[in-house]
């Protein structure tokens, strides 16, 4: 395959991570689409959502932010960083659990090391947020989410690409949505538009 070129004035490498990020096989719960990057974090970014689907109800939610400075940054160590959010409802006798923040942040440690995803300078927040109903709300009775935020610098190339960063992600949502891991030897498939073709 031939080398990309600057493409309306992006770098050859910040398109190529781009198409890496979109290529990547992720869980079929979980469905992406692309989402106006911030423009002030970075000279170059890119953005999508995700939410994690099962029965026709959404469980789960979440976004993945590339950004790329090709004259690097001191704080990434690096020239390119990622940046994710996922968020899911969960059961608000887990919420108050005061281990839970500490699980949450090993979901994303694991799924990057289940996908071979190697990184540097990773830094980030788990929340837990439970809410009580009173009076005429009483009968909704209580609900609780966990949140987490987190970015790390991606390493890759010799064989590994960002798409093991990405498919890393979508494993996270789908555990933070309370969802079992697939079975060993079970496969993903690329991710496909609406007409069937795959998403470049």
């Amino acid at each position: 395959m031939a080398a990309r070129t600057e493409l309306d004035g992006q770098p050859s490498e910040f398109v190529d991570a781009v198409a890496q990020l979109r290529d990547a096989a992720l869980r079929p719960e979980v469905l992406c689409e692309p989402l106006p990057a911030p423009r002030r974090i970075a000279p170059y970014a890119y953005a999508q959502s995700g939410d994690v689907h099962v029965a026709g109800e959404e469980i789960g939610t979440g976004r993945l932010v590339l950004l790329h400075d090709p004259a690097g940054n001191d704080a990434w160590q690096g020239t390119f960083r990622l940046v994710t959010f996922a968020r899911a409802e969960v059961d608000a006798e887990m919420a108050s659990d005061p281990v839970l923040p500490e699980v949450g942040w090993s979901w994303l440690v694991e799924a990057l090391g289940a996908q071979g995803a190697s990184y540097v300078a990773p830094s980030g927040s788990v929340t837990t947020v439970r809410t009580e109903g009173f009076g005429g709300m009483e009968e909704d009775g209580s609900t609780a989410q966990l949140e987490i935020r987190a970015s790390w610098t991606p390493l890759f190339g010799r064989g590994v690409g960002l798409a093991a960063h990405a498919e890393a992600w979508g494993d996270l949502l789908c555990t933070v949505a309370g969802l079992p891991p697939l079975a060993p030897g079970v496969l993903t498939l690329p991710r496909r538009g609406p007409e069937g073709r795959p998403r470049r």
